[in-house]
């Protein structure tokens, strides 16, 4: 009666999982209660690996089953949680060299090469230039623009984005990013504005680049969204042996938030009465948020589908990997993460922990060699993100 139950267990526990990653394929905008199924697939990725642990020791027969389908769904598993053991001396090489040089503020492992990219992505989080957000003197402004514009990667992609094209009085031009890590660090510059303010202050992306941006457009994601991404084709200097350069297109990109704020969820989850107040506006956010992240990134993708060169795609997707916005870009891409890294890779600074929203991607054409999250980096909600790609 025992094993009876444990096997009946075990099969509806492989149907869950199935189903679950059934649901990372329905956009939301289809059925927006999928969100909710394809978030349980983690939790089913786990109670399949306990099973096959038990079934080993019961009855290896049995085993066969849960293990099988922990085979069949391994990308799934990497997704969360990435388990990379590099394939090559080389790449290994790689890896252990930058995780030496972490307690420095710019690894020598991503200084520039020829055959090679590295890429830095970050939320900057308007460089903290609102009130409640400021520190006192611009601390954390000073130190975060200066962090970017001293950082070897080739390409820098920020989201939230914030310039001041005139000095400021108050600020003494603190806020002239675009100068600063644009001609001031050496590298070309395109900023793509959402939003100017009455002072003339610009919000939106920006991609800088020590390579020469000889293409650059915007994807739109409809005229009531301020989200947006953007793109710039970048030629590389020439390989050895090869007489033209190499032209690279870059994605940067920030999908559509929740904008579900954390004292809102705490005090959902603390009483029922906080539960009734709160649930509901919560429930429309977070559904709303969703089904906008399932039109952006489908109109991400077709652009994608049709980049004439190799792509680099990167940015604050708002979403977790167990998502119909992450499993659209995992089709077509790989995630530079789940490829190269090690662990959760958290890039959220929040009370939630273990959230990673924050990713890059690279077309088949590139070799991921190396993936970090700086978390010693906490002057925004997001922390940077930063890869090394070798075009093949």
């Amino acid at each position: 009666m025992r094993r009876s139950f444990a096997f009946k267990f075990t099969l509806l526990t492989l149907a869950w999982l199935l189903l679950a990653i059934a649901c990372e394929q329905v956009p939301a905008g289809a059925f927006w209660p999928v969100v909710f199924g394809a978030l349980t697939t983690p939790g089913a990725l786990l109670l399949t690996a306990l099973l096959a642990l038990y079934w080993l020791r019961r009855n290896w027969r049995v085993a066969v089953l849960p293990i099988v389908a922990l085979g069949l769904t391994w990308p799934h598993v990497q997704r969360g949680l990435a388990l990379h053991v590099p394939l090559n001396a080389e790449a290994r090489t790689k890896n252990e060299e930058f995780k030496s040089g972490k307690e420095t503020l710019h690894s020598a492992f991503f200084l520039p090469r020829a055959n090679e990219v590295s890429l830095l992505s970050a939320n900057v989080r308007i460089f903290n230039v609102y009130a409640q957000l400021r520190d006192p003197d611009y601390a954390s402004s000073r130190g975060f623009i200066h962090w970017l514009a001293t950082s070897p990667a080739d390409v820098l992609c920020l989201q939230e984005f914030y310039n001041e094209p005139r000095r400021s009085r108050e600020s003494g031009g603190i806020f002239q990013s675009e100068d600063q890590l644009g001609k001031g660090s050496g590298r070309h510059a395109f900023v793509s504005t959402s939003l100017t303010n009455s002072a003339g202050a610009e919000f939106g992306l920006a991609i800088f680049s020590r390579f020469r941006i000889v293409r650059q457009g915007v994807i739109p994601f409809g005229k009531l969204s301020q989200n947006h991404a953007m793109w710039a084709d970048l030629a590389r200097p020439a390989a050895p042996g090869r007489a033209r350069p190499d032209t690279i297109r870059v994605f940067n990109l920030h999908l559509q938030s929740m904008a579900m704020a954390e004292s809102d969820i705490a005090t959902a989850t603390e009483s029922r009465a906080g539960l009734r107040q709160k649930a509901p506006n919560l429930l429309r956010r977070f559904r709303n948020g969703a089904v906008a992240r399932g039109v952006q990134v489908d109109t991400l993708v077709a652009r994608v589908a049709r980049s004439p060169y190799p792509v680099l795609l990167a940015g604050d997707t708002n979403d977790l990997p167990y998502s119909y916005t992450y499993d659209q870009l995992a089709d077509h891409l790989q995630n530079a993460w789940a490829t190269a890294g090690l662990g959760l890779g958290a890039t959220y600074n929040g009370k939630l922990p273990g959230l990673r929203i924050d990713q890059q991607f690279a077309s088949k054409q590139w070799q991921v060699l190396a993936c970090k999250v700086h978390r010693e980096i906490k002057w925004s909600d997001h922390f940077p993100v930063e890869a090394l790609y070798r075009l093949q």
